[in-house]
């Protein structure tokens, strides 16, 4: 199936159910818009009272809307209910600007229509008594006395910088709530709804062959915007270029090219919007949705496997803290296939991701279909693969855990910001965004010059003002070094220290992490977040030309390993056994090191800590 489909199967099989988030699956024929006024009226249309409404207040308000009126860039089309001042007041241009104070074509096409319905057999209390208010054209006055709106006293017109929820007045949007029917607030009454959709089917025009339903049927002319939120006029279906290329020279018409039926269009709108609203997550002007078939439960493919915060792995009365690969490999199989036994055979996930293409236009830059089993496999295989081990800062222990797709792309592509936290540019997270999730999601190889981003900037820890960035770097890059191994089928893919592995690169690693480690533990304790050892001071360099590098850090590690006293021996042994790996032509060596040798490091510094922490506990 393809998405339109899809996304109309979510429409059916979910309109109508009530769910917790209190997001509404947007009705046929309606949207939403922001309204900074509220009128109530009495059932038989007299005026009760008003309100100037906040920006959360009046967020999001549900209207019902015709092809045109969604649609409207200029031009007159009139709401069908609620509506700009300039629509719905009659007395309007006795008190609007100069320039703009004759709206008659603006009411007079709003209250004809409007009367259309009022007099049809698909009318409602709420329609009637809008509009018998309204015709008797008193709505500034009201607004006036109710001190919602406000003149300027020197022309009798409407105060000009004077703002209703951050809108001029003259462009502010009113809604109706109407006392003594079963629901009040007009943008929640259920029978409104279904009044309007009614009413605005029985005036469809002609029929045609419907290209996605294969069913003749009343075709949409006009395509909903606001798709990935209220102010988004973008559209993903569009062709009223009739003077340019869009379909000129191939078809005769727009229709020929593309015919959907409104009743479609409208409920796959609807639903990519709701599925927006509950669970998208954005990048710039990326906007990338993920959802079940059913709606089942699925994982978050942008975060970590676990949260730091995470209560099941961190709670005394829980399973341990993941610290072995086989620990969390459990646990995540555990989290990630638990719920298997609940989803229906058939149930497939779809990704989808929309971003601007031009002004007016989205285009579709992103969509998979896969079977939910192989979308959790993938999953799986991706946290499986791209682990690494971390240090939890909350609970002060190292563990087990993969990244999340922020951390990645902040780590290899970012900088430090004025807050003290990584970040990269929004075109960049965008774009490599898109690059990321087919790893997750279809596991593809990890793009290698995101790994290579990540191994030049772990290659420089003086560039971090914050040593938990750094530490977050060096993580990150050994986590996407492994994966990248895995994916070739060659390398270092082990997750903790291995005594049997003697690549030139990981030995010099290990070298480093003795160096670092042994300088360190001789500092007084005020010291040891302040201080930058030789190690890291010379880092980039020992990267590069590791062999010359390390004779100058062995000479400057020497007279903190005679502070150290007895102490030191565990860290000679610990070079000693580490030397006597190397050939003596892998020693010598003085190219550059590869990737591995961050595998190295990070290893062995993590099992000084675990020799450390055995020490302790003795």
């Amino acid at each position: 199936m393809s998405w339109t489909s899809e996304l109309y199967q979510v429409y059916e099989t979910q309109c109508g159910r009530e769910f917790d988030d209190g997001i509404l699956l947007m009705p046929v024929s309606h949207s939403t818009a922001n309204a900074q006024i509220e009128v109530t009226l009495n059932k038989d249309g007299t005026f009760s009272r008003a309100r100037a409404l906040s920006k959360e207040e009046g967020k999001n308000t549900v209207i019902p809307v015709t092809e045109d009126s969604a649609n409207r860039t200029s031009g007159v089309s009139p709401m069908p209910l609620a509506d700009k001042l300039i629509y719905l007041a009659g007395d309007y241009s006795e008190y609007a600007e100069v320039k703009k104070a004759d709206n008659t074509e603006y009411y007079q096409s709003y209250i004809k229509q409007l009367g259309r319905w009022h007099e049809s057999k698909y009318t409602h209390p709420a329609v009637n008594a809008v509009y018998l208010y309204l015709a008797e054209k008193k709505l500034m006055r009201d607004l006036l006395e109710s001190h919602v709106l406000l003149l300027d006293e020197e022309t009798g017109r409407l105060l000009e910088k004077y703002k209703i929820g951050g809108i001029e007045q003259k462009d502010a949007f009113v809604r109706f709530r109407i006392n003594g029917i079963e629901e009040p607030q007009t943008w929640k009454n259920l029978s409104l709804y279904n009044a309007f959709i009614a009413w605005n089917s029985s005036q469809a025009g002609s029929s045609e062959l419907c290209y996605a339903t294969g069913k003749v049927l009343p075709t949409a002319s006009k395509h909903p915007s606001k798709i990935r939120n209220s102010g988004d006029k973008a559209k993903l279906i569009s062709a009223n270029d009739e003077n340019g290329f869009t379909y000129r020279g191939r078809f005769v018409n727009s229709s020929e090219a593309l015919a959907v039926s409104y009743d479609f269009s409208q409920k796959m709108h609807n639903a990519l919007k709701w599925l927006i609203q509950r669970q998208a997550i954005s990048f710039d002007s990326l906007t990338i949705v993920v959802w079940a078939s059913m709606l089942e439960p699925i994982p978050d493919i942008c975060k970590p496997a676990f949260d730091e915060g995470d209560d099941e792995i961190f709670s005394d009365n829980e399973p341990a803290v993941p610290d072995t690969r086989k620990l969390y490999r459990d646990i995540l199989r555990n989290r990630i296939f638990g719920e298997r036994k609940e989803m229906s055979v058939n149930a497939k996930v779809m990704l989808m991701g929309v971003d601007s293409a031009t002004t007016g236009r989205l285009s579709i830059v992103l969509y998979t279909e896969l079977e939910r089993s192989r979308f959790m496999e993938n999953l799986f295989k991706w946290h499986e693969e791209t682990s690494a081990i971390r240090y939890n800062s909350k609970q002060n222990c190292n563990y087990i855990n993969s990244f999340s797709v922020y951390d990645i792309l902040n780590c290899a592509f970012g900088t430090e910001n004025s807050n003290g936290w990584l970040e990269c540019k929004k075109e960049l997270l965008r774009d490599n965004i898109l690059r990321l999730f087919p790893c997750i999601t279809e596991a593809r190889p990890l793009p290698i010059d995101i790994m290579k981003a990540l191994y030049h900037k772990a290659s420089n820890p003086l560039a971090y003002e914050y040593s938990n960035n750094y530490r977050k770097v060096l993580e990150t890059a050994c986590g996407m070094i492994r994966k990248h191994y895995i994916d070739r089928k060659e390398g270092i893919t082990t997750m903790a220290y291995d005594p049997e592995i003697t690549d030139r690169s990981y030995l010099y690693g290990c070298l480093l992490a003795v160096a670092d480690a042994a300088e360190r533990n001789s500092y007084e304790k005020e010291d040891k977040n302040s201080r930058v050892t030789n190690a890291r001071r010379y880092w980039s360099a020992f990267s590069s030309r590791p062999c010359s590098t390390w004779k100058i850090i062995e000479n400057r590690l020497r007279p903190y390993m005679d502070k150290l006293g007895n102490r030191s021996v565990k860290y000679e042994k610990m070079l000693n056994e580490i030397m006597a790996k190397f050939s003596m032509n892998d020693f010598i060596d003085d190219s550059v090191l590869s990737p591995a040798y961050l595998l190295g490091y990070h290893h062995y510094t993590n099992k000084i800590y675990l020799d450390k922490e055995e020490e302790v506990s003795c």
